[in-house]
């Protein structure tokens, strides 16, 4: 009895250790990306197009089109986000699950800033 006790307790002890492993690291907050209380991006909104923002200069944008939205960076389209994913080409680069569990935002913000953090912006 007391060894099943045990691991019972090693289990709770491990997802209370874990499940500070899987808190996202930034959250939108209205038109805001933040980090640690820290605003770190601006989102703005026009039309269909929303834009990541940081100190006046627009970092990336999510572009709606029929199918999902184009991912651009520096102008380029570098991603596309579609059916939960985002391809780099017709690659699958990501779910838009995992972009979430580091951005606690929307899923185009979300796949956007994942998207500007593998891309060194």
């Amino acid at each position: 009895m007391a060894m099943k006790g045990t691991l019972r307790g090693l289990g709770v002890l491990w997802l209370v250790v874990s499940g500070s492993a899987f808190a996202t690291e930034s959250k939108c907050a209205g038109n805001r990306v933040e980090r640690g209380g820290s605003t770190q991006y601006t989102v703005r909104s026009s039309g269909e197009t929303i834009s990541i923002v940081r100190m006046g200069d627009t970092q990336g944008r999510a572009v709606k089109q029929a199918q999902g939205h184009a991912i651009e960076v520096g102008g380029d389209t570098v991603a596309t986000l579609q059916d939960g994913h985002i391809y780099r080409g017709e690659t699958r680069w990501a779910s838009v699950n995992e972009a979430q569990r580091v951005y606690d935002c929307p899923e185009p913000i979300a796949a956007t800033l994942w998207v500007l953090e593998r891309t060194g912006r």
